[in-house]
């Protein structure tokens, strides 16, 4: 079931318009928070999303920017703002497509079933993990935080996925070294402090610090 995300103010346009997609099998996902919406973009990991430009506190071109900076879905502009000079703008911000205000439901369903044919005949979306801002991109093994973008070593990688796949759960030691082992010809407990030690300097650098704890005799936690 494919996953749309509806980042729309108006309550009687996200009613109607999410009520339309779920009537076509699609899962509706509307952003409630419009101070945080990559934080609720990835916490869902749509395959799609619907944008209003008119949103409270920041508009939809500065939320397409910073979606882009996460993933790669494609975004449809939803806006009563439908001159050549906002179409442009959509698009030079990321956006895939713009559907003026007022617009025919059925129109939008059949360009939101274009999009997907189009996106994902050859492959799903790549999951995302998130917490407190920061985004796990599995596809391409990043970091993302506000606006920041850490390249992660092999193992770096692996020790946030685990981290990050249990959080607010303690990890444990044994449990990391086995996911790093998977691969690996050789990991000991070495290994994995030293790679924890890189992996929390990277963090700090981009202003999550203690982003890792440690429990004291049980392992590692995230939350």
């Amino acid at each position: 079931m494919y996953k749309i995300f509806l980042v729309e103010d108006d309550e009687t346009i996200a009613a109607a318009v999410a009520r339309h997609i779920e009537a076509w099998g699609w899962e509706t996902v509307r952003c409630r928070d419009f101070t945080n919406v990559t934080g609720e973009f990835a916490a869902c990991n749509p395959h799609l999303v619907l944008l209003d430009i008119g949103l409270p506190y920041r508009n939809g071109y500065h939320w397409c920017a910073e979606l882009r900076k996460l993933s790669r879905a494609p975004i449809i502009f939803l806006s009563s703002a439908a001159d050549n000079m906002n179409i442009v703008m959509a698009m030079e911000m990321g956006g895939d497509d713009f559907i003026a205000k007022p617009f025919d439901l059925e129109v939008l369903s059949a360009k939101i079933r274009a999009l997907l044919r189009r996106t994902y005949d050859f492959g799903a979306a790549a999951p995302l993990l998130e917490c407190r801002g920061a985004v796990l991109d599995t596809g391409d093994n990043t970091l993302s935080y506000e606006g920041q973008r850490l390249e992660l070593t092999r193992n770096e990688y692996r020790i946030l996925q685990v981290l990050l796949e249990h959080k607010g759960s303690t990890v444990s030691r044994d449990t990391l070294m086995r996911k790093l082992w998977e691969t690996d010809s050789f990991v000991d407990e070495n290994t994995l402090t030293v790679n924890m030690a890189r992996l929390r300097r990277k963090l700090e650098g981009i202003g999550l610090k203690d982003f890792v704890r440690t429990k004291k005799g049980m392992g590692y936690l995230v939350e």
